[in-house]
């Protein structure tokens, strides 16, 4: 709830609490026996501005009631150790070059080194250079890959 709609229910509250703090001084004096004397009327307006006061302040501690923290039902994943983290291979990296009439996946070394700091450690079996007539490729086999353990995921 914002700040701003707090305090105009707030507002609301001491609004009805002052109509109804009105109202019984009003019933009150119409009630009251025509022979009463001034001494009756002032302990009747002291006894209402008593209850007037009581109900303020009960009203302002149902207010200052601390509520539980707001938690968050989907809670954020923790992010996973470096030593786990080093196996999540980017899969943006994850290009298709054909070569003798066939598509061969690659995962470009260019991209690797952008966006993986551990391109150094990936096992050298899994390197391939392919050649076509237009151009060559630099990367590495995603299923080599996959057999040492490494993974593609979206980062």
């Amino acid at each position: 709830m914002t700040r701003l709609a707090s305090s105009t229910r707030n507002l609301h509250r001491k609004f009805i609490a002052a109509v109804i703090a009105t109202a019984l001084v009003i019933t009150g004096f119409s009630a009251a026996p025509a022979r009463a004397d001034s001494d009756d009327i002032a302990k009747f307006i002291a006894g209402a501005a008593i209850l007037g006061i009581i109900g303020a302040a009960i009203n302002d501690h149902k207010n200052d009631r601390h509520r539980p923290p707001h938690v968050d039902p989907t809670p954020a994943p923790k992010p996973l150790p470096p030593r786990v983290r080093r196996y999540d291979l980017p899969a943006q990296c994850l290009t298709s070059i054909r070569v003798h009439g066939k598509e061969r996946n690659l995962l470009g070394m260019h991209c690797l080194r952008r966006t993986y700091s551990h391109v150094n450690t990936l096992p050298n079996r899994c390197y391939r250079e392919f050649d076509n007539r237009t151009q060559s490729r630099r990367g590495y086999r995603p299923a080599c890959l996959r057999q040492y353990g490494y993974r593609l995921v979206r980062l």
